[in-house]
């Protein structure tokens, strides 16, 4: 069995693969912003509803 070792990243590649990880942190930033942002209306929708709210 031969093992095989990746080759090291050109500077071009590795700037290539840190800029599309951040686009992917910022997309995954995005939507748990939405996701905390839409809890939070559900609730208060629902505390208001109830009566909890003045």
């Amino acid at each position: 069995m031969v093992e095989t070792f990746p080759t090291p990243l050109t500077p071009e590649e590795a700037a290539v693969l840190i800029r599309r990880r951040r686009g992917r942190n910022i997309a995954m930033l995005a939507a748990l912003l939405c996701l905390s942002l839409l809890f939070y209306a559900i609730a208060m929708v629902k505390m208001s509803k109830t009566g909890v709210m003045p």
